[in-house]
């Protein structure tokens, strides 16, 4: 089963019914996913900003939420002492290295909608 790294980005799409949401599904099906264990917060807030934006469809929108728990993602604890150089390396925010770290420690497949997180998790690819 080939493993992949999804993002807050992938997640929501799939989670929210967001663009994209088709394409990253079938990118999974099958796959063994990982994250690292900040996703919960970062889709959380994603939530909360949702629910924000649109009271009215508030219940609805806590439910979809809770779906993300039945993907099975295996969620890790990354140091953060860890992340400072890639962050550094790749100009990357601590959250984002942290996927990208991920991503390579496993030979995974990285899955996200962020384009600055695309290019660097290809750099790093290219490089390696």
């Amino acid at each position: 089963m080939p493993i992949k790294v999804i993002d807050a980005s992938a997640l929501a799409a799939i989670l929210f019914d967001e663009p994209g949401a088709e394409e990253i599904s079938h990118e999974l099906l099958d796959s063994d996913l990982l994250a690292p264990d900040l996703l919960g917060y970062e889709i959380a807030n994603v939530c909360l900003n949702k629910m924000r934006r649109n009271k009215p469809l508030q219940k609805s929108i806590l439910k979809q939420f809770r779906n993300w728990r039945l993907m099975g993602v295996r969620l890790y604890r990354i140091a953060e002492i860890e992340l400072l150089p890639l962050a550094l390396e790749t100009g990357l925010t601590i959250y984002d290295a942290a996927y990208l770290h991920l991503a390579t420690q496993y030979s995974a497949t990285l899955v996200s909608l962020d384009r600055e997180l695309q290019r660097a998790f290809a750099r790093i690819q290219s490089s390696s």
